[in-house]
């Protein structure tokens, strides 16, 4: 079978226009399916959430905070992190197959499902492969981690040097740093230095405190930092110096955070940004969720392209924008058409869903805003557990019910 769309974004530099999309059916092969009005992209990458920590509303009294090491104690008396206890009780196991955490780990990934990413990096713990097979979406299991220098790996792991080494060059090793403006959060990034963790597979989440000079030593050696601007914005009143960051032409990608402090999704992120940042063009942006990300994370070069000929990873929207990057950034969740990850429909109008014959998947119908849709898997389901245990409705922002 064909999908034939209006526009494809094979990669951040090339747009062809209906540019028909080869997608392995079997017995259906020779049909193309012409779809109006749509824009084909690579499905999106999240580089940086914590799952288990996809609640509303957001956590913190005492803003803006020096550095997020003090909002982290002053988000354990919020109300959020108390209703979500009423459901999932954390003892500082990390042990994410709890069956509660499981679940919320799992809303937290829809939310990134619903808004257009095929894939989303999950900081925490490793975890068995139990969890991430769970997922409905990719969620990458290949990382080392640390919860951040000045904290250490508080919430499970080895030492940061340990993680490291266990990472062999070829995983990413993936840490909190410089995210505040005190002395503490700046004294961070020579502190990774000194402790050999600056190389080339380094993920550096959110470097607030970083210098320009600080920020061209990670050009230089290969490093990559995520940008987490709306979580930045309302912790700590600043962000990342992104200026220097593409100046240097340093690796950066787009996070969200978690919803306890970040925004409501990855979409969320692009109103962000150019709100505060309206001339890195839109193209860039693009660059930033997919093939940025797929070096950061050391992801397969398949997740950063889209292939015509034999296409497995696609997120289809409608053209509301004649430029696609612009579309891109108007994007909502009603608007994604269809997203496909590694040949398995995730997401989307539910028509297409019949495309697609002898699926092995469960899915669930829905309606928003007069379209019916599938999705794999059971969210409302989700949603359900969730209210049950709380004894009244939980209205999550980021899923479209």
């Amino acid at each position: 079978m064909k999908i034939e769309p209006s526009l494809s974004v094979i990669n951040p530099d090339e747009v062809r226009e209906g540019q028909a999309l080869n997608i392995s059916i079997p017995d259906t092969q020779e049909q193309i399916i012409e779809i109006p009005r749509s824009v084909a992209y690579i499905p999106l990458i999240n580089a940086h959430d914590h799952l288990v920590g996809n609640w509303v509303p957001r956590a913190g009294e005492h803003r803006p905070y020096h550095n997020s090491h003090i909002w982290v104690e002053d988000m354990r008396d919020s109300f959020s992190f108390h209703e979500r206890n009423k459901f999932w009780l954390n003892d500082g196991s990390f042990d994410l197959l709890d069956p509660a955490a499981l679940t919320v780990a799992r809303l937290g990934a829809y939310k990134n499902l619903f808004s257009g990413c095929g894939t989303v990096h999950d900081h925490a713990p490793l975890q068995k492969d139990e969890y991430y097979e769970a997922m409905p979406i990719i969620v990458p299991r290949l990382f080392r981690q640390c919860h951040s220098i000045t904290m250490g790996n508080w919430w499970g792991g080895e030492t940061p040097q340990q993680e490291m080494e266990l990472s062999k060059g070829i995983m990413p090793f993936v840490i909190h740093l410089g995210e505040g403006t005190d002395d503490i959060t700046k004294a961070e990034f020579a502190l990774l230095k000194e402790q050999g963790l600056l190389r080339n597979n380094t993920l550096l989440i959110h470097g607030i405190a970083f210098t320009p000079e600080e920020i061209a030593k990670m050009a230089r050696v290969g490093a990559s930092v995520c940008w987490c601007p709306t979580s930045n914005y309302y912790l700590i009143g600043k962000t990342l110096d992104i200026a220097a960051v593409l100046k240097h032409k340093t690796n950066v990608v787009i996070g969200t955070d978690s919803t306890m402090s970040g925004g409501i999704n990855l979409i969320d992120e692009f109103s962000t940004i150019r709100e505060h940042y309206p001339n890195i063009p839109a193209s860039e942006l693009y660059r930033m969720v997919t093939q940025n990300a797929v070096k950061a994370l050391h992801l397969h070069p398949r997740y950063g392209a889209l292939n015509p000929d034999d296409t497995q990873n696609l997120l289809l929207i409608d053209q509301v924008e004649k430029d696609p990057f612009e579309n891109l950034m108007e994007l909502e969740m009603k608007a994604i058409q269809l997203l496909l990850v590694d040949g398995i429909p995730r997401y989307g109008d539910s028509w297409l869903l019949e495309l697609f014959p002898d699926l092995e998947e469960e899915y669930t119908i829905f309606r928003t805003s007069n379209r019916e849709k599938f999705v794999i898997g059971d969210p409302l389901e989700i949603n359900d557990q969730i209210d049950a245990a709380l004894g009244y409705h939980k209205d999550f922002p980021f899923l479209p019910f």
